[in-house]
């Protein structure tokens, strides 16, 4: 019987690895391009890198949906930064920008940012409108865990 393991996405190259549970502490690389598959930073997404990561990796992931123009967005960015820290690898940490992806703004009904969505095997388990301070954000994150 193998060990457990984990489809974690490359946020590179979006390339899918296979990391074994007890190792996705061990700051493991791509397979495919050599790069961390973990950087404490959130990544930003586009709908190819929404797919590999959210609908295809089997990490949970925490989607900031957000605004260059929202003011509680930029508040909220060095935030969430400090969260990604906090919570990788558990949780993958991402934003997706509403005005450069308006696509999946819409896809999932974003009607205020900042929006936090959490994401588990490709469908939405909790949602959060509003700014939130680093200690909440890792909090409400791990009660759905």
């Amino acid at each position: 019987m193998s060990a457990p393991s984990t489809l974690v996405a490359c946020p590179a190259c979006n390339g899918l690895n296979r990391v074994p549970d007890a190792r996705l502490a061990d700051a493991p690389n791509c397979g495919r391009c050599g790069a961390a598959l973990f950087t404490g930073h959130p990544l930003a997404l586009d709908d190819a890198g929404f797919h590999a990561h959210v609908d295809r990796a089997g990490l949970p992931v925490l989607v900031d949906f957000w605004a260059p123009w929202c003011g509680p967005c930029r508040m909220m960015a060095p935030h969430f930064e400090a969260a990604a820290a906090q919570l990788e690898p558990v949780v993958r940490l991402a934003k997706v920008d509403t005005e450069a992806q308006p696509a999946l703004g819409s896809r999932f009904g974003i009607r205020s940012i900042p929006t936090l969505a959490l994401f588990r095997d490709g469908r939405e388990v909790a949602r959060q409108a509003g700014a939130l301070g680093a200690a909440d954000i890792v909090r409400w994150t791990r009660q759905f865990l």
